[in-house]
């Protein structure tokens, strides 16, 4: 049976259209009321949701997700209780469902159980902010025996590894929008330049992460510099290709021009058609604009 997440973005892609995927802590403030906005989530635009397993240390997180894990655990919440959740869910939705959690969790409940359970409750997929990429060996063992999806994350400062990290991506690549803890930001200063270089390769899904400040802000902005900038990157090449095409045909005249003028004039004629030469072997297709 094909993952749930593979078949949302074909079924988005056929229909050219991204997804939404959206957040939640389970149990904040209790288990009914996050059974409830999950359903509201998906009926009100949500593709995918990622239900967040409160944690006492969440490292990741800024001062909104700490309350509501704080909120949460006081409450009395654990794996126990949102798998007993996701139960539920699953009678009612047929959506994709993933766990966001922390990996101590994990280890403490189990790797084993924990993906059984994963399986058995109809997860989708698990993202697990605190786990390097180098030490995914960890779970992966456990998620591929259970069909449950990793998803791995890269960030601004990831550099040469997005690349590495994306092709052994499976369901998507959740892509850190800036530096620090989540959180409500005025604006986001990132570049994409290099994630919009890699999504031209079709390496993996991207799914980009950002917080929303307040009902009045347009978070499509920050999606659509994200467009722009691949718009850019295509057109910086496009206008190389064009000029170096121009030049090698100027060139082209400039030696025919040349050669009928000074036809005696056996070196300058031999100096300047090897420099015609270069031009004509230089492949615009290849032509990489830094």
């Amino acid at each position: 049976m094909k993952n749930r997440i593979d078949a949302c973005f074909e079924k988005l892609k056929a229909e050219n259209k991204k997804a939404l995927v959206t957040f939640i802590t389970a149990g904040d403030p209790d288990m009914d009321t996050t059974e409830k906005c999950v359903l509201e989530m998906y009926k009100n635009g949500s593709d995918i949701i990622e239900i967040g397993v409160p944690f006492s240390d969440p490292i990741a997180e800024g001062a909104t997700i700490q309350k509501a894990s704080l909120r949460s655990l006081s409450g009395g919440t654990n794996l126990d209780k949102i798998f007993d959740l996701v139960r539920k869910l699953r009678t009612q939705t047929d959506k994709p469902m993933l766990l966001m959690m922390y990996i101590n969790t994990i280890f403490k409940f189990g790797t084993a159980k924990f993906f059984e359970l994963c399986k058995e409750t109809q997860i989708d997929g698990v993202i697990v902010p605190d786990m390097p990429f180098e030490e995914r060996e960890e779970l992966e063992g456990e998620a591929e025996k259970n069909g449950i999806y990793t998803i791995f994350l890269v960030a601004p400062t990831s550099h040469e590894r997005v690349k590495m990290i994306a092709e052994k991506s499976k369901g998507f690549l959740y892509v850190v929008s800036s530096l620090g803890v989540t959180g409500m930001r005025s604006e986001i200063t990132t570049s994409f330049l290099r994630l919009s270089e890699m999504k031209t390769t079709a390496l993996a899904v991207l799914v980009l992460e950002f917080q929303i400040l307040s009902r009045q802000r347009k978070c499509p902005n920050m999606l659509m510099a994200l467009s722009w900038e691949v718009l850019l990157l295509k057109l910086l090449r496009n206008t190389a290709k064009t000029l170096l095409n121009m030049l090698a045909s100027l060139s082209s005249l400039f030696v025919r021009a040349w050669t009928t003028k000074h036809n005696n004039s056996k070196g300058s004629e031999k100096c300047i058609s090897q420099s015609h030469i270069f031009m004509q072997k230089q492949d615009p297709d290849k032509i990489e604009v830094l």
